[in-house]
């Protein structure tokens, strides 16, 4: 079979400025593969590392991603595992042919891609000002989420705990869940004291609370940890089999916090979350900032691995946070994300971008 693919770079601006402890987020550039066979049917998807954090930010990646598509295109076929250290190369092609073969953005025929059931999802708090974080957070809960994560590390931490017991103070674990993300800012030694007083307040899991490579110091908080340890960054860059069972033999956390762009794309994900299940821990799926065509794939993929009838918040509500995103079938009503099947306009799925879509 004859496949042709298409590689369009696009940027995308933050409507405001998104913080972590590495840094801060203002625009965000994205490659779209557009894929079409001889036959007329088209897909496309999304490869979109992450600056600074994804194994595959690499100065050259345009030239990767171009060569990888010219070999998918000469072979008439995509073979993923040759693409373990291209995770988000993996997820935009996967992404792609999926979309061909279905003729349609609903990837899985699922309860979500029918339009009959929405996903639950966490409202993200991100950084910035103790008054700019508490603005947020009274403005998720007014949208009705019974779930939210924060982001912390950044701000003074007696601000992030006077932020947390508000929230508590009006709302109790029975009632809004909070999750909180440190993107590795405590210091091991400091790392426990402060998980203590999260669990004080009913805190429902940490992401990553030290920098990513430090097994030994992470196995122990995981052992000893009154909260549970949720982990991202630190599974980027385990592609193997083998090396993924030795992460999570040797470490042992409670949950992992899945983004396919980062850790191997749909494959990737699906064999994380198998290997997690089979040792007792949990697992969830977000997005990593896609644009509106990668984060469909996102919660098509979560839709498919844990429905029907998900009742465990994903990480999916980043579809509004750029001010020129593409359009999208997806729309979130109070606390849960809904797929819209006959929504109508979606250029993304129909042809690569023009000069006056830039």
């Amino acid at each position: 079979m004859a496949l042709h693919l298409e590689v369009k770079s696009r940027t995308f601006h933050f409507h405001e400025p998104a913080g972590t402890s590495r840094g801060v987020y203002r625009m965000r550039r994205s490659w779209l593969v557009y894929l079409r066979d001889d036959d007329g049917r088209a897909g496309v998807g999304e490869c979109a590392p992450l600056p600074q954090l994804s194994c595959d930010d690499l100065p050259d990646y345009e030239s990767i991603l171009q060569d990888v598509c010219n070999t998918v295109a000469s072979r008439g076929e995509l073979d993923v595992e040759e693409l373990r250290l291209y995770p988000s190369v993996a997820f935009g092609l996967e992404t792609a042919f999926l979309h061909m073969k279905r003729g349609t953005p609903a990837l899985f025929d699922t309860s979500f891609s029918r339009g009959e059931e929405g996903i639950p999802i966490n409202g993200l708090v991100w950084m910035g000002t103790f008054d700019e974080m508490s603005r947020r957070v009274e403005e998720k809960l007014r949208q009705g989420f019974q779930c939210v994560k924060l982001k912390i590390g950044a701000i003074d931490w007696q601000l992030e705990m006077q932020l947390l017991q508000h929230i508590r103070r009006r709302f109790s674990a029975q009632d809004v869940e909070i999750r909180v993300d440190a993107n590795g800012a405590f210091m091991p030694e400091e790392a426990l004291e402060k998980l203590d007083r999260l669990a004080r307040l009913n805190v429902h899991s940490i992401e990553q609370p030290i920098r990513s490579g430090q097994w030994q110091a992470l196995e122990r908080i995981c052992r000893e940890t009154p909260v549970p340890i949720a982990l991202d960054e630190e599974l980027i860059g385990i592609g193997s089999l083998i090396d993924k069972k030795e992460f999570l033999d040797a470490v042992m956390p409670q949950y992992l916090v899945l983004k396919p762009s980062l850790h191997g794309g749909m494959q990737g994900t699906k064999e994380w979350i198998e290997l997690a299940r089979a040792r007792g821990i949990g697992t969830w799926i977000t997005s990593a900032l896609e644009s509106n065509v990668g984060l469909n794939a996102v919660a098509q993929l979560a839709a498919h691995v844990y429905g029907p009838h998900i009742d465990f918040p994903q990480g999916l509500g980043t579809g509004q946070l750029f001010a020129d995103n593409l359009p999208s079938p997806l729309e979130i009503r109070g606390e849960k994300l809904w797929f819209l099947p006959t929504k109508k306009g979606h250029t993304w799925m129909l042809r690569p971008l023009t000069q006056s879509d830039n």
